[in-house]
């Protein structure tokens, strides 16, 4: 919960409220005390007080579940253990994302460490879709697989899993979607959000390349039992470990319990540049520090999703996968070009989408659809537009009367299920997803009906979501208190991303001193305090908002409050703090 507001702020600049982040000056919480910083940042994302020494340094060993908890994971850990065992012909089915991409190159390279060279198969997102088809799956039994791992589809595929008993293939399924009550035919279908989870369950924030590590996890363990091991190394599957924090910070998968340890550690691992296509990527970014969380959702996975939105699908697998620097820094180059040919798609789109939000009105869910609009930049767009409506949105590209969709919903609204029950009701010729992002067929001639369902299913819970919303402050500083050490300090509580926000700190009172637009969007002041000491701060993308307006027009006699992000300036010629500005009050 959240208690009074900071500053006395109960009505900001941009009309919300500031609070106290969870438990900080609850009073009705007898039993909390003041912390230090770090513990309060711990202890109000909701880790158990008996467990911050655990949270302050997240640890494989200390959050790693037995992977037999999960349905099917030890029957897909044997039958993967005997295609070892024999070297059968195995190929990964993965997606085109960047859950896809990785979840697929960290099987393929434990695969390649036991000894057994698997195939690799990306649908291309334009002429095969999402998931696994039935064609792909029965030429693929054709081509002599006896064995393919679908990762980050597949949890919904019946007809093409069907196909593919039919053509005497087994298929195991690693996939984190939400299932319905009944499967589709498997050899193994692991996944934590199956209906029948019963431990399981508690996992089913993973992402799809976690649930990937969990079987390796298992199948090292089979090999082990049955003696394979005993005259050949063991692979480190904690050295596969990079692969996994970028798949699922890029998956926007929530960073608590075992993805905080995944991201902890991979990060480590990433810093020692050992897989040499995420070396090269690194540097395609122009990167020259260690990647930090906010690298891997804003550099390094934009860049392997650009393959899959407007390149060659198997870019990003490729590129974790290659032994070969020359081809790693020629895919890198690649996928760093590709991604700027993405920025430009993503903008015109956008600006369409932009223009055809006021015409949603007051609906609970935002449902924009438009011809020609490139499929492989909607979901970018719709987490743009659900920021600025603050709200579930859909974004739809329709080609000859079939329109695919891509959703990002906001805390509180489940999108993926609502759109699942789209599905049941007949609106949609496919769908499925996550609570925070789904994606959908639909026929365009029943976006209307669709528009409605989704509406009264939703409406209840996005107005609670938007009754709830409010700025949520974690420290109030003086001006002064912006300092690199109050960054290390919050930095400290980290990583930081879905499900464990990044702290926020309200700095005041300040003066603005100079304040101008830089970029497309954005706004670049210097505000001071009383002592004159001057403080760098950003206002992204809000230049044509109310909070820009009151930075640029302030002027030097009035005072303000900010409320944002303190980050560590990079570019200064100094080792400085500045603040990212998310909101800002009035003082006077």
């Amino acid at each position: 919960m959240s208690a009074s507001a900071p500053c006395g702020v109960t009505h900001s600049i941009l009309g919300q409220p500031w609070r106290w982040r969870g438990l900080a000056n609850d009073d009705s919480d007898t039993g909390f005390r003041p912390d230090a910083l770090v513990d309060q940042l711990l202890l109000t994302r909701g880790c158990p007080r008996d467990a911050l020494e655990s949270h302050r340094s997240p640890t494989i060993r200390g959050f790693m579940p037995n992977p037999s908890i999960f349905r099917d994971m030890d029957r897909a850990a044997d039958r993967l253990a005997d295609a070892i065992e024999r070297s059968e012909p195995v190929t990964i089915f993965g997606d085109y994302d960047v859950d896809g991409a990785t979840s697929a190159a960290l099987l393929v390279r434990l695969l390649r460490d036991l000894g057994l060279r698997a195939g690799i198969y990306i649908p291309d997102r334009l002429l095969e879709g999402y998931g696994p088809s039935a064609d792909a799956l029965v030429r693929l039994a054709g081509e002599g697989a006896s064995l393919v791992v679908t990762v980050d589809c597949g949890a919904q595929a019946f007809e093409a899993l069907q196909a593919a008993k039919d053509a005497g293939l087994d298929v195991i399924v690693v996939d984190h979607h939400k299932c319905s009550t009944a499967l589709p035919v498997a050899h193994a279908l692991v996944n934590p959000n199956r209906l029948d989870e019963d431990e399981g369950a508690a996992h089913g924030h993973l992402a799809a390349v976690g649930v990937a590590f969990l079987l390796g996890a298992a199948l090292i363990r089979t090999l082990r039992a049955r003696g394979w091991f005993a005259n050949r190394a063991e692979p480190k599957l904690l050295d596969l470990l990079d692969i996994v924090a970028l798949g699922t910070v890029a998956d926007v998968a929530q960073l608590k319990g075992l993805n905080r340890a995944f991201v902890t550690q991979g990060l480590k691992v990433m810093a020692g540049r050992r897989n040499i296509g995420l070396a090269a990527l690194i540097e395609a970014s122009r990167l020259t520090r260690d990647p930090t969380c906010t690298d891997l959702g804003f550099a390094l996975g934009p860049r392997i999703n650009a393959g899959g939105r407007v390149g060659r699908a198997d870019l990003g697998v490729r590129l974790l996968t290659t032994e070969d620097e020359g081809e790693a820094r020629a895919i890198a180059a690649e996928l760093d070009q590709l991604n700027e040919e993405r920025r430009a798609i993503e903008q015109a789109v956008r600006d369409e989408a932009e223009a055809l939000l006021a015409a949603q009105g007051n609906r609970s869910v935002v449902l924009i659809s438009g011809a020609g609009w490139h499929p492989g930049v909607i979901g970018i767009v719709a987490s743009r537009i659900k920021e600025r409506a603050q709200r579930p949105a859909i974004i739809v590209a329709v080609d000859e009367g079939i329109g695919k969709g891509s959703g990002r919903s906001v805390t509180g609204v489940d999108l993926g299920a609502a759109v699942m029950a789209a599905k049941d009701a007949g609106l949609l010729v496919a769908g499925g997803g996550h609570a925070m992002a789904a994606g959908l067929t639909v026929e365009a001639e029943r976006l209307d009906a669709l528009a409605d369902f989704l509406d009264d299913r939703l409406a209840a819970d996005v107005a609670a979501a938007s009754e709830a919303r409010a700025l949520l402050v974690d420290a109030v500083v003086g001006p002064g208190g912006v300092t690199p050490e109050l960054v290390e300090a919050l930095e400290a509580g980290g990583p930081y991303g879905a499900g464990w926000p990044s702290p926020r700190v309200a700095a005041g009172r300040v003066r603005v001193v100079k304040a101008d637009i830089v970029g497309k969007n954005h706004v670049r002041a210097i505000v001071a305090g009383e002592d004159g000491r001057p403080i760098k701060a950003m206002a992204f993308g809000q230049a044509d908002t109310p909070l820009g307006a009151a930075l640029l027009g302030a002027g030097p006699q009035r005072r303000l409050w900010l409320a944002g992000r303190a980050k560590i300036d990079d570019w200064g010629q100094r080792r400085a703090a500045e603040l990212h500005i998310d909101d800002a009050a009035w003082a006077d």
